[in-house]
């Protein structure tokens, strides 16, 4: 009889290296999912390249997703956490689900400046959002209440935290009103519902009648 062998657990990642990864996490977020559509976008506009246009509104849609989950973490919503995996998969999809767009920025010239730099920011989005959802389910542990005071459940708050104060400041400076956790929270949960109307009657009404045709999206 072969002798028992213990299996060895490999050990979790310290925190201060998981906190590091979360930041950067962030930080490549901000850059693929914010600064380069955004760009993409105006460039597309000026250049009144209609099918990119359409690609990257079809985009901030899907990626207000985002949005609502961190307004969701920033008053500690263990829901925030489960929306985060969901929007990273649902962006990846919403840049490559689209037949009629596909075929028309396959159609467009391939050096050009525009249509090349979409495809690289396509592409590095994908990787990034599968990559960050996978990652962000790591955090899905922290769904009880009770898990909320761990050392990574923390990791995740904090960067929704220091967006909250920035704009709790704007806010102050701007209307002279008070900008809480509690109201970002309120307003995630308001923008969540209407998201999930929205989908579901696209999903239950459109899908079946346009199929993956962008439309009016």
């Amino acid at each position: 009889m072969a002798p028992y062998r213990t299996i060895r657990v490999p050990p979790a990642l310290p925190e201060p290296l998981y906190r590091s990864l979360v930041w950067l996490d962030v930080r490549v977020a901000v850059l693929f999912s914010i600064g380069v559509p955004l760009v993409l976008l105006v460039w597309a506009a000026v250049r009144r390249e209609g099918a990119l246009v359409r690609l990257l509104g079809i985009y901030w849609k899907v990626a207000s997703l985002l949005l609502l989950a961190t307004l969701l973490l920033t008053d500690r919503r263990p829901l925030g956490f489960v929306v985060a995996v969901l929007a990273q998969l649902l962006v990846v999809v919403s840049v490559w689900f689209w037949v009629d767009l596909n075929e028309e920025l396959a159609d467009l010239p391939p050096w050009r400046p525009l249509p090349l730099t979409l495809r690289i920011w396509r592409w590095s989005l994908t990787v990034w959002g599968l990559l960050g959802a996978v990652f962000s389910a790591t955090a899905l542990g922290c769904l009880g209440s009770s898990a909320l005071a761990g050392a990574r459940c923390t990791a995740w708050i904090q960067p929704p935290l220091g967006l909250h104060q920035h704009v709790a400041a704007v806010f102050a400076f701007v209307f002279g009103g008070t900008w809480t956790p509690s109201v970002a929270a309120f307003i995630g949960y308001v923008g969540l519902v209407a998201y999930g109307v929205g989908l579901l009657q696209w999903l239950v009404v459109r899908l079946p009648k346009q199929g993956r045709v962008a439309g009016e999206f």
